[in-house]
């Protein structure tokens, strides 16, 4: 039996299981996935868990490009429509990509073990022959880069709408890190994998790239390096040191990008500009910090705007022990009583692909848990978090760098 057939053979033992308990049923799995999938699947066919590739054939008009919604790693996704009007996104395995089969694999386990309102809906999957798919609530209006980096601003990307998208992801990272039945490092955050429903409301999608972390573990050392440039933490990158504090970077990157409209790294912008997070640190240093506001939003809260700024930089600080847990973050922005620490100068990565580091200590407690890996001292659970008036906070109190 092939690599393939094998792997094809644990995902749905994988699926299997977990349909006992959850009463599920149904599958169109021939070929690679086994009589064992069939025979379950006649015997429990009223569940939608698993389909047959024949129904996403039609529900995708037979993966149209007037279908296709987008292309990652992993491959090509497609809008369907169910028999019963039901609308689904199919994400179809590149028949190419070796890596798209791990990330198949490692997607589905994930998905079944979480659900959360900010996460994206596993609906189900399809594996027969050499087809591998993944088919997923359709969520309207595609991912936040869509409506964030267009030429032409849509009106509804307002600033309420955009600090609920703060927010909310925030929520689901909170979830994965802490309140999951496992811990789960995202590793790819970023306004792509960020999808929006019909009221704009953010759920964080794609899991290929994620790790569960086991037990009471909270970092492990890789030699594979996953992600994207321009969110990947400095020490992630460049010693492939992987922690929940890797997702904050992305997340402090994705922040700066929300309230600024523009990606983290633009050449068109002039040199000055064209490093978001050195852009963000400058203005922040001169006490200018909503200078950075994307100018076009007509109203927004300067409060807010300002509030978000500084903790987009405090995520993104170059030394993981500095920046936040998930937490904290999620506190800092739902809390009326907070202080958001000054940030020093952010992991900033220029051409080279090399970091500057500058390191403030405001979320590093020294502690007997602390260990030692490769010269940085490694804080296993900080957080910090102070008593403050939100209404209090002035935005020369806030923009202060100094």
């Amino acid at each position: 039996m092939s690599c393939l057939a094998r792997a094809a053979m644990a995902i749905f033992s994988s699926f299997l299981a977990c349909l006992k308990p959850l009463k599920a049923a149904g599958c169109g799995g021939r070929g690679a996935a086994g009589r064992a999938a069939e025979e379950e699947a006649e015997d429990n066919s009223s569940s939608g868990l698993f389909y047959d590739l024949r129904t996403l054939q039609v529900a995708t008009n037979f993966f149209s490009e007037l279908n296709q919604l987008g292309h990652g790693g992993f491959g090509p996704v497609f809008k369907g429509l169910m028999p019963d009007g039901q609308e689904i996104a199919v994400k179809k395995l590149s028949l190419t990509s070796r890596q798209g089969m791990r990330e198949f694999t490692n997607e589905v386990k994930l998905l079944l073990k979480i659900q959360h309102r900010n996460l994206v809906m596993l609906m189900g999957c399809c594996v027969e022959g050499q087809e591998k798919m993944l088919v997923y609530e359709y969520l309207s209006n595609r991912s936040l880069d869509c409506f964030l980096f267009a030429k032409e601003k849509s009106p509804s990307l307002d600033w309420m709408t955009r600090f609920r998208i703060i927010t909310g992801v925030a929520r689901g990272l909170l979830y994965l890190h802490e309140e999951a039945p496992e811990r789960i490092i995202h590793r790819d955050i970023k306004a792509s994998n960020i999808l929006l429903d019909d009221q704009l409301n953010p759920k964080i999608s794609d899991f290929g790239l994620a790790r569960l972390f086991p037990g009471e573990d909270t970092h492990l050392n890789t030699m594979k390096i996953s992600g994207t440039y321009g969110y990947m933490a400095p020490e992630y990158a460049l010693r492939g040191y992987l922690s929940m504090k890797t997702d904050v970077f992305s997340y402090g990157v994705l922040v700066l990008e929300i309230v600024s409209g523009r990606k983290n790294h633009d050449g068109r912008l002039g040199a000055e500009k064209t490093d978001l997070l050195s852009y963000a640190w400058k203005l922040f240093q001169e006490g200018k910090s909503l200078d950075l506001v994307d100018s076009s939003l007509v109203k927004y809260n300067p409060d807010e705007a300002a509030m978000s700024i500084q903790l987009g930089l405090l995520c993104c600080q170059a030394s993981y022990g500095d920046r936040p847990h998930m937490n904290s973050v999620h506190l800092m922005l739902s809390s009326d009583s907070f202080t958001l620490p000054r940030p020093g100068k952010p992991g900033i990565q220029g051409r080279t692909a090399r970091w500057t580091t500058t390191s403030s200590s405001a979320f590093t407690k020294t502690n007997p848990s602390s260990t030692q890996t490769g010269g940085t001292k490694v804080s296993t659970g900080s957080s910090f978090v102070e008593e403050y008036s939100r209404n209090s906070i002035s935005i020369s109190s806030i923009d202060e760098g100094r």
